[in-house]
């Protein structure tokens, strides 16, 4: 997937920046912190995911003094060219087309268009709490699959529904007469989710493996931590222990089995990531996991994305950081990211932008 241009006007603090010709290979974005260059990695973003990674509004991505923001930008991929424009406003949903139509579903401008974004709100998913995994696992879902966008989300419905229905039961320990109905609600929509979220970390954990291990000498040891276990198939054990946890649900009036308490286990040297590794390693770590989903995204689709990573140097030590600008260099496809300083510049860069205040120069 390669990104052929791309115009930012009044998004975030980039009034009219304009790059008509991006080439291939390794591009660095070069400034001083605050003059926005994760802010025009984040406009590229943009046009894949509709949604910044960084502010769950529109509001903070519309230039100060401004009502509208615009992102537009061309990829070229094995199943043709892709134009997308999108107009934010600062109140309310964005308006994008694809190729000059309206875009209808967000999982048409996923199977178009392949970006896999890191940045330092990464971190979160190797020292954060569960569910920080949870989304992590889900994006990988979406990348992997656009069609299953849904498998999230339909859990989530089902789940809010049987919560309130066991919140508000007051009759005693037999349960509510349509609890029946919706714990087979909730094993169809789990199992589906489940069966996703396996077979999408079954895909990335191997290069997630392999680049950990360039990285630091020692792998990082990546796998599902699923909270319904047991014998048989995922449908049998989660309706045994539906069963065999209904009495506890009812006195909490919860539920307590199912995807939404799943978890994704990190180790290094036999150590907990989470507990144990240094901020180097768990750096390295949430690094590692999105180039993990991004080779993934290659195999699947017979193409790389493109990779967008935000500060990759800031936090190794000058060996790590030597190993891992090698290892962006050798990385087939598109790859751009962002250093605060000139000697963090890889010198395998096939193009060199200077930001400064929200301009940008390409440097010849």
């Amino acid at each position: 997937m390669h990104l052929a241009w791309i115009e930012l006007r009044d998004f975030r603090n980039h009034r009219a920046t304009l790059i008509e010709d991006v080439p291939e290979g390794s591009i660095t974005i070069v400034g001083p912190n605050g003059e926005g260059k994760t802010n025009l990695l984040e406009g590229m973003f943009f046009l894949y995911a509709l949604r910044s990674p960084r502010t769950a509004t529109n509001a903070p991505l519309v230039r100060e003094g401004g009502e509208v923001g615009y992102a537009r930008g061309e990829f070229e991929g094995l199943d043709g060219r892709a134009l997308v424009e999108a107009e934010i406003p600062r109140k309310g949903a964005s308006r994008v087309k694809l190729n000059k139509s309206p875009l209808r579903r967000k999982r048409e401008l996923r199977r178009a268009v392949r970006a896999v974004l890191f940045g330092p709100f990464d971190l979160p998913a190797v020292i954060g709490d569960p569910s920080k995994r949870r989304d992590l696992m889900d994006e990988a879902v979406f990348a992997l699959w656009p069609l299953r966008d849904t498998v999230s989300s339909g859990y989530d419905r089902v789940l809010r529904q049987r919560n309130r229905l066991l919140k508000e039961w007051e009759g005693g320990r037999r349960g509510p007469p349509e609890l029946e109905a919706w714990d087979e609600e909730l094993l169809a929509a789990g199992t589906k989710l489940i069966e996703a979220r396996e077979e999408a970390i079954a895909r990335l954990a191997p290069a997630a493996s392999e680049e950990f291990l360039a990285l630091s000498g020692y792998e990082l040891i990546v796998s599902y931590a699923p909270n319904v276990v047991g014998d048989g198939t995922i449908e049998e054990r989660f309706r045994a222990q539906l069963s065999s946890r209904q009495a506890d649900e009812l006195v909490r009036r919860t539920s307590l089995v199912g995807p939404h308490r799943d978890d994704l286990t990190l180790a290094v040297r036999d150590l907990g990531a989470r507990a144990f590794g240094s901020h180097g390693e768990t750096w390295g770590a949430a690094l590692c996991l999105r180039l993990g989903i991004a080779a993934a995204v290659a195999d699947e689709v017979g193409e790389p994305p493109l990779l967008l990573v935000d500060d990759p140097f800031s936090a190794l030590d000058p060996s790590r950081r030597d190993r891992i600008a090698a290892r962006l260099a050798e990385r087939p496809g598109q790859v751009v990211i962002t250093v605060a300083d000139e000697a963090d510049v890889p010198s395998t860069s096939s193009a060199i932008w200077d930001v400064r205040a929200g301009d940008v120069s390409v440097r010849s």
